[in-house]
């Protein structure tokens, strides 16, 4: 699967950097001294789309069709499941 690692600052409504590789996220992170979460997306595919497809959401199953046809919902899932990494002052914790 394709996958981008896309950071994070605590509390922002937007991203800060996209990367390609973790070691280069984490290098960028580290050389700023950033605070965060640093999360790996798929490329082409959104979120609630992907978790449905790999069986990775805690929604239960009556739920997934009601959910499916919200756009606010859809719009900003997330999944724990998404692997992805903390950082306090460009440590990861």
């Amino acid at each position: 699967m394709e996958s981008v690692w896309i950071f994070n600052k605590s509390n922002a409504a937007f991203s800060g950097g996209v990367f390609s590789e973790l070691d280069l996220a984490e290098s960028w992170i580290r050389n700023n001294s950033l605070t965060g979460i640093l999360t790996k997306y798929p490329i082409d595919q959104g979120v609630f789309d992907w978790a449905i497809e790999n069986n990775m959401h805690n929604i239960k199953a009556e739920k997934v069709a009601e959910k499916s046809k919200q756009p606010n919902f859809i719009g900003g899932f997330t999944s724990a499941s998404q692997e992805h990494h903390h950082y306090e002052n460009g440590i990861r914790v």
